[in-house]
């Protein structure tokens, strides 16, 4: 019953902001006594402050305002990514207080030595967040594959199948899919939208369906594979086995090799308009350079450049097509890399789309993520904060 209380008062205090220790008493019907006990211990936990003063409702002088505070406890993001590693410390006010991206070429890397690299990153910002007076309470990991049970099933763009996660710091932490928390990131702390269908461009593509504030994962945690939509029948190979996918179209790696000269053999059949043209495999610059040079071409007019763009934004625009049929999103939002390319596929997705929704009342918004690249990794230390707002006690050790 105590934690119940507890998490219904921490809950009171995040959705209507600061309360006075009666208005919390009125708005979640504990008494007062109750209220003012769980509150004194989410004080001594450093969950909450008391400072300034607020009218909880009643006559008389104003209460003392009880609010999250963002000076004790801070929860730490983590991210996996083909050519980097990431470390983020957010307070329980959602204020980022260390940001810390390493470079790293993690393809068909060795586990152990990029979880050993992940961990000297997030000792050092650990070290960091606890010199600045923050208690790191828990972490969660963004990584590009499949999880399921704590386990990394099949991560194709790392070459690793099978891995459990370890040495991390000593903290409680859990693992999930790098789309599935970049959606979450968008929703937390990007546009704060409640329906929308976000779609995760990298060297894979994934997405995250979020559905009233929530997060859909389907019956195995699979939801949001649209990198393997098929855009072309019998296209070029793709890394999953099958042909013609999306990520052959408009993943990372298609897009930069807009930089270079080595076409691979084209589509074995003609594809529909706005896909012709060949599909590099090679990669001549890649990760984040590579894709500041693909945007200063863009800017500079390159027809390389601006056709590759073109080319994966109708590709895009396919693929979304069926994410449209089959789930009705009224919003789509484009992050990770096609956040900075967002003026130049955003125009052929929205143009492929409407051809192909006509018979529809109306096509579904196309947007910026609000938060680019770190939508991953702050969805991570969101996802900590929002497991001590649903149990603080189990959290924090109360």
């Amino acid at each position: 019953m105590r934690a119940r209380n507890m998490a219904v008062v921490l809950g009171a205090i995040h959705r209507t902001g600061p309360l006075s220790r009666a208005a919390l008493a009125e708005s979640t019907g504990l008494t007062k006594t109750t209220v003012s006990k769980l509150v004194s211990d989410l004080l001594e936990a450093g969950a909450v402050s008391e400072r300034g003063a607020v009218r909880g409702g009643e006559r008389g002088r104003p209460g003392v305002a009880v609010s999250l505070s963002g000076e004790r406890v801070a929860a730490l993001g983590l991210e996996i990514n083909i050519d980097y590693l990431a470390a983020c410390v957010v307070d329980l006010t959602r204020a980022v207080r260390l940001r810390r991206t390493r470079t790293a070429d993690n393809r068909n890397s060795n586990p152990g030595d990029t979880l050993e690299a992940l961990r000297r990153l997030a000792d050092e910002v650990v070290a960091e967040a606890a010199a600045d007076g923050l208690r790191v309470i828990g972490a969660a990991l963004a990584v590009p594959g499949l999880v399921e049970g704590g386990l990394l099933r099949n991560a194709p763009h790392l070459g690793w199948r099978d891995v459990r996660v370890t040495g991390l710091p000593d903290v409680p932490y859990t693992i999930d899919n790098e789309a599935n928390l970049a959606a979450l990131g968008e929703l937390w702390f990007g546009s704060g939208a409640a329906d929308f269908l976000y779609v995760s461009g990298e060297i894979g593509i994934g997405a995250g369906l979020v559905v009233d504030g929530s997060l859909f994962r389907g019956a195995y945690g699979l939801a949001g594979e649209i990198g393997h939509v098929v855009v072309v029948p019998d296209g070029p190979p793709c890394r999953c086995g099958g042909r013609g996918c999306l990520e052959v179209y408009a993943g990372q790696d298609a897009l930069l090799t807009a930089l270079g000269d080595a076409p691979a053999d084209p589509p074995a059949e003609d594809p529909p308009a706005g896909l012709r043209g060949d599909v590099p495999a090679g990669l001549p610059g890649g990760g984040t350079a590579g894709v500041a040079e693909l945007v200063a071409r863009l800017e500079a007019g390159d027809g390389e450049a601006l056709a590759a763009c073109d080319r994966a934004g109708h590709a895009l625009g396919v693929a979304l097509t069926s994410a449209v049929h089959l789930l009705d999103p009224g919003r789509i939002v484009l992050g990770g890399v096609y956040a900075p390319l967002f003026p130049w596929l955003s125009g052929p997705a929205a143009e492929t789309l409407t051809a192909h929704l006509g018979h529809l009342r109306a096509t579904p918004e196309l947007a910026v993520s609000q938060i680019g690249s770190d939508a991953a990794v702050l969805g991570a230390a969101g996802l900590v904060i929002q497991d001590l707002l649903a149990d603080p006690v189990t959290v924090l050790g109360l």
